[in-house]
């Protein structure tokens, strides 16, 4: 299964991270998978809605769930 398949086949609201090329590069996309098409795929990232061109992607996968946040430390 090619990374694309993989995207246009996960349950939307799967927590994924996508792979793409960009110039001079690549990036990733770290969040749950909200909506897709036949060309792109949204992944909606801490910092927002991020679009990601099929054809651009070079990986993708699900990833667990993120770890519960620390309890601040104790000052003293």
């Amino acid at each position: 299964m090619t990374p694309a398949q993989f995207l246009t086949t996960t349950p939307l609201g799967t927590r994924v991270v996508v792979r793409s090329k960009i110039e001079g590069g690549f990036t990733d996309a770290l969040g749950y998978l909200r909506g897709r098409s036949d060309v792109d795929c949204t992944v909606e990232t801490r910092r927002g809605l991020t679009t990601v061109a099929l054809d651009d992607v070079v990986a993708a996968k699900e990833v667990p769930p993120p770890p519960p946040r620390r309890r601040p430390l104790a000052t003293t």
